[in-house]
Order: structure tokens, then C-alpha cells, then sequence
């Protein structure tokens, strides 16, 4: 099992929902954690709660779309705690439209954040596991969406799914080397973004039926998956699907 005790992480979209928990996780199992996110004020925030967890916990402002962004997090990280040995790749967005009514602008803003980051991500998170020559994990968040079509999210849909078979990929090239490379696929998750309030009774309760658990995820329910994929190291190229039985039907 990959001891996660004295390692450094590692957590974009760290700030709130999944990656805030998942931070939050890995603190608890004795790691180093970097949160990374767009909004100063948020991730003030977070270091602040998570702080209650552990001390080994910092902030850098990131914008994951952007590669030189992504080079100076993983600098960062190595400056302030000595390594990177967990990569969770968790920042993203969505906007809803059709594919005929989706702009040029939301499409490439979506596949930007929501793949390209991800390939910033495990890219130069590989380069600088290889140069420490010890090995690693990196873990991306995709989602049922990458699995099965909504016809509201076609630029969400195939940014998943690109980042499903590129964890694949890079599982297989980087395997010599001992980084391992998986994605946590959660169903919906029971944040402010898929409150009745947000989306609409109608939309909120259609989506609540298409779990056979009957409900959506927690945020922690997700960060323990991730956790699995970090610690199992028998475990890479894999989807991991925490989805209440979405994807079974």
C-alpha cells in the first residue's frame, strides 16, 4: 500500500465540494497538501478550515487552463514541501447548451478547463515524479458524463471522455516509472450546483432519479475514492465509478 504520510499532494479546484474533501482526506492521512483554485478569497478559506486538520496545508492562486499556471503549481508545491508524489487533477466547469446552440467560446472554454488542464496536469506532474525517480499517483476527476451522453452538456460529455482514455494512455507510458494514473467517475454530487434552487425542482428530481441509490453523492464519498486510487498500487489505467448506480442501467 502507497503510504500517503509525510507525501505532498497536490489538489486543484481544491477550494470546494470534492476537492476541498479530498484535500481534506489526504491531510488526514498524514499528507502535505497544496489547494490550488482560481479565487484568492476561496482559497483563504479553505486553508483556514482545513488548517483545523493539519498545519502541512497552503494555497496558490492557479488558473489550470493555463500551462505556465500549472508549471509554477507544481513548483510551488515542491518549494514549499520538498516533493510531489499525489497528483489530483479535480478542477472544472460546464455551462449547459445544446451542441447547436453551443458558442465556439463556451465549447473551448469547457475543453480548456476541463481536458487540456488535465493533460497539464498529469504531464507535468509525470515530469517532475520521473525526475524525483520514486514513483507517484495521479488521480483526475471525470465523471459519469464521460460514460453515458446528456444532450445538455456535449463540450462537458467529450471533455471526459477525452480525459477517461487519456488516463489511459498516460497509465500505460508511464507505468515504467512507477506513476500510476487513474480517474475517479462520480456520479452527481450533492453541492449548491444541483440544488433545486440553482437548477429547477424538475431538473433536480429527474437527476435524483437517475441514481438507483436515490440520492446523490456526498463530497467525502468521493474524496475516499480517490484516496483508494492513491493507496492501491496494484491499481492504474482505471475508472473508478462512485455513482450510485448511474452508469449499471
Amino acid at each position: 500500500m502507497f503510504n500517503i504520510k509525510g507525501k505532498t499532494a497536490i489538489v486543484t479546484g481544491g477550494t470546494s465540494g470534492i476537492g476541498l474533501s479530498t484535500a481534506q482526506a489526504l491531510l488526514a492521512k498524514g499528507a502535505k497538501v497544496v489547494v490550488a483554485g482560481r479565487n484568492s478569497q476561496r482559497g483563504e478559506k479553505a486553508v483556514e478550515e482545513l488548517s483545523k486538520t493539519s498545519a502541512e496545508v497552503a494555497f496558490c492562486q492557479t488558473d489550470t487552463s493555463d500551462e505556465g499556471n500549472v508549471k509554477g503549481l507544481i513548483a510551488f508545491a515542491v518549494e514549499r514541501f520538498g516533493s510531489l508524489d499525489i497528483m489530483v487533477n479535480n478542477a472544472g466547469t460546464g455551462t449547459m447548451a445544446t451542441v447547436d446552440e453551443m458558442t465556439g467560446e463556451d465549447w473551448r472554454k469547457i475543453i480548456d478547463i476541463n481536458l487540456t488542464g488535465v493533460f497539464y496536469g498529469i504531464k507535468y506532474a509525470a515530469i517532475q515524479m520521473k525526475k524525483q525517480g520514486h514513483g507517484g499517483a495521479i488521480v483526475s476527476t471525470s465523471s459519469i458524463e464521460g460514460a453515458v451522453g446528456d444532450p445538455l452538456i456535449p463540450s462537458y460529455c467529450a471533455a471526459k471522455g477525452g480525459v477517461n482514455l487519456l488516463t489511459k494512455s498516460s497509465a500505460l507510458a508511464l507505468a515504467k516509472d512507477g506513476i500510476r494514473v487513474s480517474t475517479v467517475n462520480p456520479g452527481y454530487v450533492d453541492t449548491p450546483l444541483v440544488s433545486a434552487e440553482l437548477i429547477g425542482q424538475e431538473r433536480h428530481d429527474e437527476l435524483l432519479a437517475m441514481h438507483p441509490l436515490g440520492r446523490f453523492a456526498k463530497p467525502e464519498e468521493i474524496a475516499h475514492a480517490v484516496v483508494f486510487l492513491v493507496e492501491n498500487e496494484f491499481v492504474t489505467g482505471t475508472q473508478l465509478y462512485v455513482d450510485g448506480g448511474y452508469t449499471a442501467q
